[in-house]
């Protein structure tokens, strides 16, 4: 189903527009200067929409100030106080996140949706496995897919009935596969853009896993127009792990593709060492071809004789190991052969001489 279109600032979310990347900064937000740090090292990261806890006024006057510095979309999250809300949305958030059931009565959250109206901003609703309804919780017997699922139907059509359809709702678990079945119960019964995530995550490591799985297979499936990889790490990394889930599923354009293959017996030089020092080397020329909105390339860093020549034949650029030393190919063309010391500054040389010609 393709969702309603909604605006976040200068970033469009849903009907069909692309996915955009989110995430969430952990300095304290009444720290003016920590918190537009942070802002603009996200940014810098890819984030394309930066969401702010706003907890107390505080938060909300730095909300102010910090929305006057930055381009980027911001978005307020709110819990519990709808004065906070208001206040966030009246000192320039761009989007705000509430759990309606957390904010109160009716009322309160029609004060709310009247304040956002004026603004013409959008409203998450967020539904989180760690505060669904209590009558919901009784009714399914614990928390489940299908209570995560009406929970949500149930806030979209409270909002819904006050005349406001400026959404976006967002089902979170730490459960993958109930969070994937959730969404898949939402999915034909609301055209409301989803923001997709698997909270509480973890680690990098474990959080990574749990988020390629979980994000990876809602994306595969059409669902998901906006996303968020949650980690306890540097919220830059999120940023960076997401933007890559999103290359990796043909949805972003990738600048720059790494292909190399896993070692085994026949492996005669350090490719493991080799395909991360070219990876690295590469990273500054990715970012600055991604600023450009140019087309990528794909370098292949290949171990020995078994795939290595096809592999690497069929990439613009590329390696492919020996014994001690390797072949350097551009364009399906072998160039030379050199030690292995020297694979990976042969391979940035011409893949720099190459751009250079291309940028003239």
């Amino acid at each position: 189903m393709i969702t309603r279109q909604v605006n976040c600032g200068n970033v469009l979310i849903g009907g069909g527009a692309p996915i955009s990347v989110q995430s969430m900064t952990n300095v304290d937000s009444r720290d003016e200067a920590a918190l537009l740090r942070q802002i603009f090292e996200l940014t810098d990261a890819g984030c394309q929409i930066v969401r702010v806890a706003v907890f107390d006024m505080e938060a909300a006057q730095v909300f102010e100030q910090v929305r006057k510095k930055v381009k980027v979309p911001l978005v307020a999250d709110i819990h519990f106080d709808y004065r906070l809300a208001i206040a966030a949305i009246k000192a320039g958030a761009d989007k705000i996140r509430i759990n309606p059931g957390n904010i109160g009565s009716p009322d309160r959250v029609k004060a709310v949706v009247e304040v956002a109206r004026e603004r013409s901003i959008p409203i998450r609703v967020g539904v989180n496995s760690g505060s669904l309804e209590k009558d919901i919780v009784e009714k399914y017997g614990g928390v489940t897919a299908e209570g995560l699922a009406e929970s949500a139907l149930r806030n979209i059509r409270l909002i819904e009935d006050m005349d406001y359809g400026n959404l976006v709702v967002s089902i979170k678990s730490s459960d993958v596969k109930m969070n994937y079945e959730a969404h898949k119960l939402l999915r034909d019964r609301t055209d409301v853009p989803v923001h997709i995530g698997i909270t509480e995550a973890g680690t990098p490591k474990n959080g990574k896993i749990k988020s390629a799985i979980g994000l990876g297979a809602l994306l595969l499936e059409g669902i998901g127009d906006t996303m968020r990889v949650s980690l306890t790490a540097d919220p830059k990394e999120e940023v960076e792990f997401a933007i890559d889930i999103l290359k990796n599923l043909g949805l972003r354009k990738s600048a720059i593709d790494v292909v190399s293959c896993p070692t085994c017996g026949r492996t005669r030089i350090d490719l493991q060492g080799l395909a991360m020092e070219v990876e690295q080397k590469l990273a500054p020329l990715e970012k600055e071809l991604q600023r450009q909105g140019l087309e990528g390339i794909k370098v292949a860093v290949m171990g020995c004789a078994v795939n290595g020549p096809g592999e690497a034949r069929e990439a613009d650029f590329g390696v492919a190991g020996g014994d001690g030393k390797g072949l350097i190919f551009a364009k399906g063309e072998i160039i030379k052969t050199v030690s292995e010391e020297s694979l990976a500054d042969e391979l940035m040389d011409m893949i720099e001489k190459h751009f250079r010609e291309y940028f003239g």
